[in-house]
């Protein structure tokens, strides 16, 4: 059963096809979730060559991320074929903005194919703005808790998941300084997010929003 907060973001997003990516959220742009960005994976990433997502798709992307980088993901089965087949694009979408950020690369092609639309142009110009300020992402990245929360005729979807932020960290490109931060409730981020079903079947996601310190993503 969805929460009443859950419910308030499942018709936020479905109904306000045109709202602004910080619409319908509790979250600012205050340039804190530019030095932690997070990404997904299936697995575990610590590679410096290209690898491809822990995935029987045939089609998955490929990622590029630098050793000091991992990335990981927990997110069960739902048991529902459409619902994982969402679920598994969003993780790839989380993943392609990691790559984005860490690469300082706002046209990346994993970013176009995951992401379009009002999400795709905000996630493209914050990446140029934290590259602009000489910074890049580095440390851990944890994503749990997903959930297709609605779905709206078999093409357009609402989902949350949490983030873990507590080991990720900005860094310095020119001098490789790590900018270390204490860890805090801020650390845990729930995303709430719209996807559409493109026409080569992949779920992009059109427009995003976020909470710190959510209550149903904070760990200890």
């Amino acid at each position: 059963m969805l929460t009443a907060h859950r419910r308030v973001a499942a018709a936020c997003l479905l109904t306000a096809v045109t709202f602004s990516v910080a619409g319908c959220s509790s979250g600012s742009d205050d340039g804190s979730i530019s030095d932690k960005i997070a990404g997904a994976d299936a697995g575990e990433s610590g590679s410096s060559a290209p690898s491809a997502s822990a995935s029987a798709d045939k089609d998955a992307p490929t990622f590029d991320f630098p050793t000091d980088v991992k990335v990981s993901v927990e997110r069960e089965p739902t048991g529902d074929p459409a619902k994982d087949a969402i679920l598994r694009d969003v993780a790839y979408s989380a993943e392609a903005r990691l790559e984005g950020f860490v690469k300082g690369d706002g046209r990346a092609a994993n970013l176009n194919r995951y992401f379009t639309g009002p999400a795709l142009t905000y996630w493209n110009k914050r990446i140029t703005a934290v590259k602009q300020q000489g910074l890049t992402s580095t440390g851990s990245y944890r994503y749990y808790d997903f959930e297709v929360t609605d779905i709206a005729n078999e093409k357009t979807a609402a989902v949350r998941y949490c983030e873990d932020q507590r080991k990720a960290y900005s860094k310095e490109i020119k001098t490789g300084k790590v900018r270390r931060t204490q860890p805090s409730n801020d650390d845990f981020v729930e995303t709430t997010l719209q996807a559409a079903k493109n026409s080569r079947g992949d779920w992009q996601v059109q427009q995003t929003s976020w909470k710190k310190a959510a209550a149903s993503c904070v760990q200890r």
